[in-house]
């Protein structure tokens, strides 16, 4: 399975508390942090939610 390198490049403080959860979910805490996460479904729908905060990689 495919694994998507996701960096949290903009702050979630002042967003809307769905996305700041979002955000904290997926294991990412501070600007500039850095996690691996699955490429599937539930993933890809997460970050759509919070494209604009985010940078994706798709590591092979």
């Amino acid at each position: 399975m495919a694994k998507l390198h996701v960096t949290l490049t903009h702050s979630a403080a002042h967003r809307l508390p769905k996305q700041r959860k979002i955000v904290k979910a997926l294991g990412l805490g501070r600007v500039n942090s850095q996690v691996e996460l699955p490429d599937n479904e539930a993933t890809r729908g997460a970050l759509f939610k919070i494209a604009h905060l985010v940078k994706v990689e798709q590591v092979k």
